[in-house]
């Protein structure tokens, strides 16, 4: 409690900037204020007036959403929680001085800042990425540019396999657009997934008439002569029409903003496990943030929703209450590819060697599949992959943190399943699987209730 005065007594009422309204700063605007009735939150973007799901970009495209549906909280949220939006750009910091400059208003000095700039698409310098038709799709603006790109389209091509890629082609295929997807790995995200896995979610791409092309690089993005993309050439030498490119080959932390300058970055702005700069007063967090020693088994830079409201809670207390380091557990994503749903827990790396041991089930109409990996002495799980399964994220977080055994997983796996009434269930046959791979004659347990393995 002593702490806790001490820090609120040297903080009372502090100005607290905190650039990017995404799901890290926004999440940790929140959690400061339901700890802290006195400081001067400011959040500032020139993306968007408030905050939205950038993961629901994609259904304001297919028409499933609008724009007002994918804002999480209303216009008057913010107001009556003291959290103050500028909605402009930052153009410069100056860190010495601690102030800000913008491109519509006044300078803004801050007491604590927080870095939260998020990502920008790849591009590989390839010739004629920067013509008209040619675009990544990560913010609000890219949504709107996409809109009038495709406009009167009549193909497309998505460059690069991945999240944002299988996300731009179901876009694409929503309007009837045709879509040509080059993926240069063997399989669909093949340096991400499992070869199985791989080739469950070539077929489904497949299946939904997009011409996925496997082992094709792009080379070249050609002219029509006004600044228009008209095609693309393949590292096959085979030329593509299109009136639209899709680039889909990751991002990176958007530094642009603190590049040399006194901030240290390397490929993002580096913090350490307080999310701390190397300057005093200034911290990162989300998409922008490398962690200068991750904890283990994560990567140094996390880009996902997921981890992005982690860093905002974590910051957010330390900055409150007392400073506690980043330590999020087990990874966990979660995805959809076209209509099939993805979740993974842990690590399951796309190959492995006699470290690990793998039990792979898939469902014979090949939309389904499970895959638990596991160390081959203690059998302890370290990660699982499920497609077309909902599963409980509490259930495989504390398995892999305890170091539960791919049998005490399997017996419990009714226990994990998430799925709506009426769907089928899958459990004995994953046990099917692993005694027909192992030799054994492994039984599941009898339910005892929604959540006893809480209990065990």
């Amino acid at each position: 409690m002593r702490d806790k005065a001490a820090l609120k007594s040297n903080t009372e009422g502090r100005r607290i900037v905190i650039i990017g309204n995404g799901i890290a700063g926004v999440t940790c605007a929140r959690h400061i204020r339901k700890r802290d009735s006195a400081a001067q939150i400011t959040l500032i973007s020139g993306e968007s007036e408030h905050f939205f799901s950038r993961t629901a970009l994609m259904y304001i495209y297919m028409g499933h959403l609008t724009y007002g549906h994918t804002k999480p909280y209303e216009t008057w949220f913010w107001e009556k929680n003291r959290l103050r939006l500028i909605y402009d750009w930052v153009t410069h910091i100056d860190f010495e001085q601690k102030t800000l400059q913008l491109q519509k208003q006044p300078p803004l000095i801050y007491d604590t800042l927080i870095l939260a700039t998020g990502s920008t698409p790849n591009k590989y310098g390839w010739p004629g990425q920067d013509l008209k038709g040619v675009q990544g799709l990560y913010s609000l603006q890219d949504l709107e540019e996409m809109e009038v790109n495709t406009r009167n389209c009549q193909r497309a091509v998505v460059v690069g396999g991945g999240l944002i890629g299988i996300e731009l082609a179901e876009m694409l295929r929503s309007r009837h657009i045709p879509v040509t997807f080059l993926v240069r790995e063997e399989n669909f995200w093949g340096n991400v997934l499992p070869v199985q896995e791989a080739q469950l979610v070539n077929r489904h791409v497949l299946e939904h008439h997009i011409d996925l092309r496997l082992i094709h690089e792009l080379e070249e993005i050609q002219d029509d002569g006004t600044g228009r993309v008209k095609g693309v050439v393949a590292s096959t030498g085979e030329q593509i029409d299109c009136s639209f490119v899709g680039i889909s080959v990751g991002v990176s932390p958007n530094i642009a903003l603190v590049k040399d300058t006194a901030l240290e970055t390397n490929r993002g702005i580096l913090v350490d496990d307080y999310f701390a700069t190397n300057l005093p007063g200034v911290y990162a967090i989300g998409d922008c943030a490398e962690l200068r020693t991750p904890p283990t088994g994560r990567r140094s830079i996390e880009q996902t929703w997921y981890t992005g409201r982690m860093h905002g809670e974590t910051l957010a207390y330390s900055l409150t209450e007392k400073r506690v380091p980043y330590r999020p557990g087990p990874w966990f994503n979660s995805a959809k590819f076209l209509d099939i749903e993805f979740q993974t827990y842990g690590v399951v790396p796309a190959a492995w060697g006699e470290e690990l041991q793998s039990l792979y089930w898939e469902h014979p109409g090949g939309k389904i599949c499970f895959r638990a990996v596991f160390n081959p002495d203690t059998k302890a799980v370290t990660g699982v992959n499920a497609f077309g399964m909902r599963l409980r994220h509490n259930f495989f977080d504390r398995a892999i943190k305890e170091g539960w055994s791919i049998e005490k997983v399997l017996q419990l796996m009714e226990e994990a399943d998430f799925n709506p009434e009426f769907y089928d269930r899958h459990h004995s046959a994953i046990i099917g699987a692993y005694n027909a791979q192992f030799g054994t004659s492994l039984q599941p347990r009898k339910k005892k209730g929604l959540f006893s393995f809480f209990s065990r």
